[in-house]
């Protein structure tokens, strides 16, 4: 069975951007329901057009799974045809409940891991099952986010300062009690270009709408962006001898969460150390 985890990695090492990807999809759109007994099943049913993601999930677990389709009436459609993966291991479901998908529901519940894990692969696994990549209306680039996680939201956030330069705060909406975090333009290009990155595990679609954000171009009579504060090797020194994302963002005019976002990239290698550049 080992021959289905990538380069010899434990199953669910989240520092291997596969796992990352695929407990940031499951956190958002999987379900882990247990029955009587140790009985029990983890499932993620989406549309059938992306089948091809769940026969990945397949590959990339080391337990017996399946991928079936679905067909059935809905209020929203006349027929609904779904694809669902489906894992009902005792072991593989005790691993993924002690990570932090929970059994039950869980929209308000789920965090980012504890640990190191690979931050932008595990965002896009949320954002592929929870998110929305392409153009406005109007024709502008977005990059968007609806979650019931505080934790989830407030990641995203952080993440989108680090990468975009550009800062939100979020609010949930007054009816129905979620957050939607909306980046657009400039900054949902430098989202997209860093999230779906060449290679990388994702719905294939949204890496083709991700990509295609990169031919917008500003109309010369819109008003500037604002440009982003890009980090330099002396404010990751100085990030890393205080080592407090805190006193950092007071010695450098910054804000807690870019350092501590920041310090997050360096220590995992996500970004090189001043050293290295």
């Amino acid at each position: 069975m080992a021959e289905h985890e990538p380069s010899g990695h434990q199953f669910m090492d989240l520092r291997v951007p596969e796992y990352a990807y695929l407990f940031g999809f499951l956190q958002a759109d999987g379900h882990l329901s247990q029955g009587s007994g140790q009985k029990g099943r983890l499932s993620a049913e989406i549309s059938v057009r992306d089948i091809d993601l769940l026969r990945q999930f397949q590959e990339l677990t080391p337990f017996y799974s399946s991928v079936s389709e679905r067909t059935r009436s809905t209020n929203f459609a006349e027929t609904s045809h779904t694809a669902v993966w489906s894992l009902c291991s005792l072991e593989a479901r005790t691993l993924l409940s002690k990570l932090g998908l929970p059994y039950g529901r869980k929209s308000r519940t789920i965090s980012p891991p504890h640990g190191e894990f690979a931050g932008r692969d595990y965002l896009r696994g949320v954002i592929d099952a929870d998110g929305s990549v392409g153009y406005t209306g109007k024709g502008f680039p977005f990059v968007s986010l609806t979650t019931a996680s505080s934790a989830i939201g407030h990641y995203f956030c952080d993440y989108g300062t680090q990468v975009a330069g550009v800062q939100r705060t979020i609010k949930r909406n007054a009816r129905e009690g979620i957050y939607n975090v909306l980046y657009a333009m400039e900054a949902a290009q430098r989202l997209a270009a860093d999230l779906y990155y060449r290679g990388c595990l994702c719905l294939k679609r949204k890496q083709a709408a991700a990509e295609s954000l990169a031919a917008w171009v500003r109309p010369t009579e819109m008003r500037s962006a604002y440009t982003a504060r890009r980090w330099t090797a002396t404010e990751d020194r100085i990030l890393l001898k205080l080592n407090s994302p805190t006193a950092a963002a007071e010695a450098l005019g910054r804000t807690p969460q870019s350092c501590n976002l920041r310090m997050w990239r360096l220590r995992s290698g996500q970004v090189p150390r001043p050293s290295q550049q």
